[in-house]
């Protein structure tokens, strides 16, 4: 089943950024190409369940299974040795990156204590834009009762988009709440 938020920017998003930035083709208007998802877990040197749960929940969150990332190279402060697993990781792209991004916009930012919108400084010159959320309990699929620990994530919405003015008009057009 197609998103309402995929249909949404065929419909209206396209003509509005032709309008705006007077593209010649349509081909030239930007479009949203993938999400990604990133969760790391420090705690998951001395507990080895904190990765299990962790993949569980990012998993319901995305409806994909995440990937488990290894360390690259060790660092002996941390007790980290070059291999071990120390996160996980989804990427979203088509129809699921739609529905991710209408549930993000729509139902999980609004549930964010005190939120007064997005903010618009995580642009980082290319057209990507990546934010990071202090608590996993904002998604709707995440039981409170069954979490261990509040755990955070960084979320990176990658774009076509030549510029962050062009981006971020998308993302403004798509409904994401930036501040003001």
């Amino acid at each position: 089943m197609p998103s309402r938020l995929k249909e949404y920017y065929f419909k209206s998003v396209v003509s509005a950024l032709r309008e705006q930035f007077k593209y010649k083709n349509a081909m030239q208007v930007p479009v949203l190409n993938k999400i990604v998802i990133n969760m790391g877990l420090g705690e998951a040197i001395q507990n080895a369940k904190a990765l299990e749960s962790a993949q569980q929940e990012l998993s319901a969150i995305s409806g994909q299974l995440p990937v488990m990332r290894k360390a690259r190279k060790s660092i002996a402060t941390f007790k980290l040795r070059e291999g071990m697993t120390i996160g996980c990781k989804v990427t979203l792209r088509r129809d699921n990156m739609f529905h991710f991004l209408d549930k993000l916009i729509n139902v999980a930012l609004p549930r964010v204590r005190d939120f007064r919108g997005v903010n618009p400084k995580g642009f980082d010159g290319r057209g990507n834009f990546s934010m990071g959320i202090k608590e996993q309990i904002i998604f709707p699929e995440i039981n409170y009762d069954k979490i261990e620990k509040s755990r955070g994530m960084n979320i990176t919405l990658v774009t076509s988009a030549k510029t962050d003015e062009e981006a971020k008009r998308l993302l403004e057009h798509l409904g994401m709440p930036f501040r003001k």
